[in-house]
Order: C-alpha cells, then structure tokens, then sequence
C-alpha cells in the first residue's frame, strides 16, 4: 500500500522558525509507517526556514521565491538528520505544475519516485517555488498532495494540518461543532468558500484541503485530514486500523 503524507506549514513552522519538535515527532511517525506502507512525503516549510536566514516581505512574489530558494536546503539538511537516526535516506523531489500535466513528464516523476521507494529511501515532494511561474505554480501544497496522490498511483492521502479535522461547523466560533468523521461526497457550497489560512506561511485553509479531498474522491482515491500537532489520531488510524479523530474522505462504505 502506498501512502502520501502532506505536512503544512501551520505544524512545521513555530514563532518564524522550524518547529523541529514537531518536525521530529513527524520522521519517528512516518519511520514507522514505512515498515508497513510505501511513504511519500509533501512538505511545506521551504519559505519559513530560509525566512529563519533572511527576513524578507513574503507578500512579495520574488522574495517568496528566493525564501523558497535559501530554505529547500535548510529544510532538507534537518529532514536528513532526523532520518538517519532510522539509518532511512530521504530525498527531495521538485516539481511544478508543468511536470503534472503532460503524460511523459508525470511517468518520469513517477519512475523516479518508484525508484526511491522501491530502494526504501522517503521521497520528499515540494513545488519548485523558486522557479514556477504562474502559469507553472501547482498552487497550494494541498493540491500538489492530492496531483502526487493520483499520479503515483497511492492508495491513501494523509494531510497533517492545524486543523485536526472536518467540522460540521466553525469550531472557533460554535463550540457545539462536531467532528464528521466520514464523507463520501463535499458540497459544492463548501467548495466554493474563500480560503481561510491560519498561518502566516500556509497558502490555504479548510478549502484547499476540502478541494483536495474532492478530487481525490473523484478519483477513488481515500483522504484522511488530522491534526499534524498530536499525531495520536493519525496513529491510531493508521498503525491500529481504530478511527478515533480526523476525517476520512472515502467512497467506501465503511460506517
């Protein structure tokens, strides 16, 4: 089974710095999902470790792009350390909306990633900030996620969030919200809603992982959102097969 686990910037990014004990509680985790599954990882985090270097306006595009430029190594550098405390490799594998879109490109990205995982080594997707173009610009992480997820043929999308899972109401403003622990299907009203990112770094909000999860059921693909801070329900999903929290985007009959 191959699972693509998303990371968001909301959880690797603490007081405009890498959280690196988050960063560690998400290696040990993803250490031993892989002596079960076949793991890919999609992280954010690339902008707010070079923001650690050089405080630049992230507003502006050009200095977004550089941030993203200074941080992929730095980001990079701490993922390989703490991989190697599992004697595991990780590598970085760049992308932009160009290499998803045309049959060749998607199948070379695919033989690399295949390659990687078959060698047990964790490939770690990110866009290719520091070179995309708007017209070459994935958009968010939640939605190169989802790309990666259907075209390296996963079975499973895990987005580790700020937000810990699907609501059926605004849990900062209705404390009676409830968590909606499956869906087979998401409104086109729900879809339709303005972003809402928490996070000075993230790009997106509920939306963009409600997209996400759209697209990927569109696909038959399965999606799971949960709380990338406490990874307890994620945990127990995945290495106890119990759902405890979190929200599973499926179209499979599993109530």
């Amino acid at each position: 089974m191959r699972i693509v686990v998303k990371v968001g910037s909301a959880v690797l990014t603490q007081e405009d710095a890498i959280a690196l004990e988050r960063m560690q509680a998400l290696v040990d985790f993803l250490a031993q999902l892989q002596e079960n599954y076949e793991v890919i990882l999609v992280s954010s985090g690339a902008v707010s470790a070079g923001y650690t270097q050089l405080k630049l306006d992230r507003t502006i595009l050009q200095n977004k792009q550089a941030l993203a430029s200074l941080g992929q190594p730095i980001l990079m550098k701490k993922y390989i350390q703490k991989f190697a405390i599992y004697k595991l490799l990780c590598s970085q594998v760049l992308v932009t909306s160009a290499n998803l879109q045309k049959n060749d490109e998607i199948q070379r990205v695919k033989n690399t990633v295949d390659t990687l995982v078959s060698n047990n080594v964790i490939p770690i997707v990110n866009e290719n900030d520091a070179t995309a173009t708007e017209e070459l610009e994935v958009g968010d992480n939640d939605q190169l996620s989802a790309y990666i997820a259907k075209h390296l043929e996963a079975d499973l999308l895990i987005i580790l969030s700020d937000i810990d899972a699907y609501y059926d109401a605004d849990p900062r403003e209705n404390k009676n919200a409830k968590v909606l622990k499956i869906l087979h299907s998401i409104s086109k009203e729900e879809l339709s809603k303005e972003a809402t990112p928490h996070n000075v770094f993230a790009t997106g909000g509920i939306v963009t992982k409600l997209k996400a999860a759209d697209y990927l059921l569109k696909e038959g693909i399965d999606m799971f959102l949960a709380s990338g801070f406490d990874l307890s329900d994620v945990k127990s999903f995945l290495l106890h097969q119990d759902h405890q929290g979190g929200t599973l985007f499926t179209k499979a009959n599993v109530e």
